[in-house]
């Protein structure tokens, strides 16, 4: 990767007027592998490389990119930005600001002991063939008829630099794996996921990504675990209770009800044709949304997260970000140019997957904080409840505010145990009543990977979502 190409492009713009002017090389190569009922299907490979430009020019805000990183042809990409931004800035109302920021110098990388590079479609399909020998014969006399399992490898590796100063090298590579299986059991079909919830197992690091996973554990568990919920046929009580969510239904809800919600380019409006807008408004900072217990935070920083990273893609170093704190909305997810508009300095949310699309606020692994509870404490005082332990579906409406969500391994409980399957709980609910029913959170925290829609062109974004087991009181649950 080229610097003296980007510190030239920059000096260019500069000359040619610019305010601001930003360059980023940014290179992804991956790998696909899928086998499907134990026969590899076609592989998917990519290697993706270019440039992405970003100036300011009279206020006005451009981006171009492209893969021919030719002097000559970055030179002309430049040219046409400021040509497009002077003739734009007239038409503005408002002209494009960002934060003040210190300019860094870093070069970092995610935590790589078996390098990705030294792994091939070999390697992947393998690892598939494996996994398909624990499941092809069904379980408990419920047939995995159609089983369809991938796993990928990502590596990403970007250069970024800015007219204020800024260099900043970054190497992540990332390893994943998800399922989708049709299920047969006295001619009923269904179509499961493992993980459930059209979630992944990922995390950024090398192949041994897949030890630390613990895979083959893993999908032995789950595909028990799914046998039973195919079986049950009880239907859960519909009818006022106490809940219990399980770590992978916390995540979903974090990530949606307060995850998407606290985006400050959302909270102004800018995601409203694309993505939706959000139940918080700009002077919302402070205003109570939940129970004493409610704590949402995102943080990309953490080592092996699928969300990871130590600087975003306007050269901000990467923080903990505390969204809900005691019940009050505490903090937004802030690029550069939101954060001028509240007049606060960026936290380091500004992510693009690709050199061609524009960076935009973007969540890195969002989740409930934990608390001191176990999981037998979390049940010993509900007299008659539900214990959703994953979903299988979801949705939630543009503003973020009402949601639904259909529990898949769901368990009565009775007494402060937890006993037989409930098929299919429904929870459906608003944002404040949710966070405002939380009174209790577990020690132990679950994490599962999960790829971010958001952006037009679309961007999908690797995350986090998860966190403990959580206790709703009071809470109506309904059935399919």
């Amino acid at each position: 990767m080229n610097e003296d190409l980007l510190a030239s492009a920059i000096d260019l713009a500069q000359k040619l007027g610019a305010e601001y002017a930003e360059a980023r090389l940014h290179g992804t190569k991956e790998i696909g592998c899928l086998l499907r009922n134990g026969i590899p299907e076609p592989a998917t490979m990519g290697d993706f490389y270019g440039i992405g430009i970003r100036i300011i020019h009279s206020g006005s805000l451009a981006f171009s990119a492209t893969n021919d990183i030719s002097k000559e042809n970055v030179k002309g990409i430049v040219e046409s930005s400021v040509k497009r931004a002077k003739a734009s800035s007239s038409l503005l109302k408002h002209r494009i600001l960002l934060s003040e920021e210190k300019a860094i110098r870093a070069n970092w990388r995610a935590e790589e002991k078996k390098s990705v590079e030294n792994v091939g479609f070999e390697e992947l399909l393998e690892l598939l063939k494996d996994i398909d020998l624990l499941i092809k014969d069904g379980r408990r006399g419920v047939a995995f008829q159609n089983r369809l399992l991938l796993s990928s490898i990502l590596l990403e590796e970007k250069i970024y630099m800015d007219s204020n100063g800024a260099v900043i090298r970054s190497r992540v590579p990332r390893v994943g794996f998800h399922s989708y299986i049709t299920t047969s059991y006295q001619g009923k079909i269904a179509t499961i996921t493992i993980p459930s919830g059209y979630s992944q197992l990922g995390e950024s690091g090398g192949w041994e990504v897949i030890d630390r996973l613990k895979i083959f554990d893993y999908v032995q568990k789950e595909a028990e675990n799914l046998a039973l919920v195919v079986k049950n046929e009880q239907k859960p009580p519909r009818e006022t209770m106490d809940v219990v969510l399980g770590p992978q239904v916390v995540g979903i809800i974090a990530h949606e009800s307060a995850g998407h919600p606290g985006e400050a380019d959302r909270i102004l409006g800018r995601e409203a044709a694309q993505a939706g807008e959000s139940y918080l408004k700009r002077n919302d900072l402070g205003i109570k949304i939940g129970s004493k217990e409610a704590y949402v935070s995102d943080d990309p920083t953490i080592p092996h997260s699928n969300g990871f990273y130590l600087y975003d893609d306007e050269g901000v170093p990467a923080r903990k970000r505390s969204l809900i704190e005691a019940g009050v909305i505490h903090e937004f997810l802030h690029n550069r140019a939101t954060a001028r508009e509240f007049g606060i300095s960026s936290n380091g949310s500004s992510r693009a997957v690709s050199y061609d699309r524009e960076p935009i606020v973007r969540m890195g692994n969002t989740f409930v904080e934990p608390s001191d509870y176990s999981l037998e404490e979390l049940l010993e005082d509900i007299k008659f409840g539900v214990y959703i332990k994953s979903f299988m579906e979801w949705n939630i409406d543009d503003k973020r505010f009402n949601q639904r969500y259909v529990g898949l391994e769901a368990y009565s409980i009775e007494k402060g145990e937890v006993k037989g399957m409930v098929k299919n709980p429904v929870l459906e609910i608003t944002t404040p009543k949710l966070w405002s029913s939380v009174d209790a959170r577990g020690k132990e925290i679950e994490f599962v990977s999960a790829t971010c829609g958001k952006g037009d062109p679309m961007q999908g974004a690797p995350v986090w979502t998860g966190g403990p087991n959580m206790r709703l009181r009071g809470i109506r649950i309904g059935g399919r």
